[in-house]
C-alpha cells in the first residue's frame, strides 16, 4: 500500500468559511458546500464517482448506493448546493460515465485488460431494467438536473482515441463519455472566442486522450478536457469549483490559467496526491470537522 504524507491543515471548519485564495477542503461534498456563501464561484467543472463502477474505500462515498435512484438523488442534493454557490452568470460542466446492469452478480470479475474494474460488491439490477442493459445514467441525471431547475445547454461527447479495451464480443467497445453544460440562469458568461477550433466555433465532439496520473490508482480528468471549460466560462482571478476534486486536475488547470479554485475531496489520500500538483504558496488546505 502506498503511504501518503499527512496533510497539515491551516484551519478546521465547523461553520461558514470565508475563502479568498485557492483552497482544498477535506470533507463530504454536500456538507462542505453548505459552508460556502451564495453566488460565489463563476464556474464548476467536476466528475462525480460513477455508480457501481469503483469502490474508493472510504465511508460516505457516492457511487455505491444500493439503488440507482438513490445515487441520482444524492447527486441532485449536491448540485442543488452547487447551484446556490454558483454566480447567476455561472456555468457547470459535468462529466458523467455510464455502465451496465450487473445481472444481480454481487461482484465484478477481474478484467485482464483493465484490472482496476474488479469489485467485491455491485448494486443489483435496477427495477425495470434487464441483465446486460445499458443503464443510461448520464441522461437520467441530466434530465433530473434539468427538472430540478438547471438550464441544460449542451451535451459534449468526449471521444477517447486511446480508449481502454474491453473484453466484450457482443457490442462495440465504449470509447466516449458525456460532458453536460448546465447554467444557473438563462443569461450567463460564455467566451466562445477563447475556445475556437480551426477558426470556427467549438463543436460538441471533443477528441481527448485519457491521461493517467502516475500516482493515482483511479481515473483522472485529462487537463485538455478541463481547459476549454475553464477558459470559456470564467475570467482570470475568478473561482472555479470542483466538489469531487480527486487528484486535483481542475485546480491545476485553474492555477495555470490565472484562476483561483475550491476543491472538495472526501479522501485524504487523494488530497495528498493533489497537493504535489498545486502551487503551495497560494493554496490553503482546510478540513471539515464536527459533522
Amino acid at each position: 500500500m502506498t503511504l501518503y504524507p499527512q496533510i497539515k491543515y491551516e484551519k478546521y471548519i465547523r461553520e461558514y468559511v470565508d475563502i479568498s485564495c485557492s483552497t482544498v477542503i477535506e470533507g463530504d461534498s454536500y456538507i462542505t458546500l453548505q459552508k460556502l456563501p451564495d453566488n460565489f464561484v463563476q464556474c464548476v467543472v467536476t466528475s462525480p464517482p460513477y455508480w457501481g463502477l469503483r469502490d474508493y474505500g472510504i465511508d460516505g462515498q457516492i457511487g455505491l448506493e444500493a439503488q440507482m435512484q438513490q445515487y441520482i438523488n444524492n447527486l441532485l442534493s449536491v448540485f442543488r448546493e452547487v447551484r446556490r454557490v454558483l454566480l447567476p452568470t455561472g456555468v457547470l460542466w459535468l462529466n458523467i460515465g455510464d455502465g451496465y446492469t450487473s445481472g444481480n452478480r454481487g461482484y465484478r470479475a477481474v478484467d485482464k485488460k483493465n484490472p482496476a474494474r474488479a469489485m467485491s460488491i455491485r448494486p443489483e439490477t435496477p427495477s425495470g431494467l434487464k441483465p446486460k442493459d445499458l443503464l443510461g445514467i448520464p441522461w437520467r441525471l441530466a434530465f433530473a438536473l434539468q427538472a430540478d431547475g438547471w438550464y441544460l445547454r449542451s451535451d459534449i461527447i468526449w471521444n477517447k482515441p486511446n480508449a481502454m479495451p474491453e473484453s466484450v464480443k457482443d457490442r462495440p467497445t465504449r470509447s466516449h463519455e458525456y460532458i453536460f453544460m448546465f447554467t444557473k440562469s438563462e443569461k450567463y458568461y460564455y467566451d466562445s472566442v477563447s475556445v475556437r477550433e480551426d477558426n470556427r466555433n467549438r463543436r460538441t465532439v471533443w477528441n481527448v486522450n485519457t491521461s493517467p496520473f502516475p500516482e493515482a490508482h483511479f481515473a483522472t480528468f485529462p487537463p485538455k478536457l478541463v481547459i476549454p471549460c475553464v477558459l470559456s466560462s470564467s475570467k482570470e482571478k475568478e473561482f472555479i469549483l470542483d466538489p469531487f476534486f480527486g487528484s486535483g486536475t481542475v485546480g491545476e488547470v485553474a492555477q495555470k490559467n490565472g484562476r483561483k479554485f475550491i476543491g472538495i475531496e472526501l479522501n485524504p489520500e487523494y488530497i495528498a496526491i493533489a497537493k504535489k500538483r498545486l502551487q503551495p504558496d497560494i493554496t490553503q488546505f482546510l478540513k471539515v470537522v464536527g459533522e
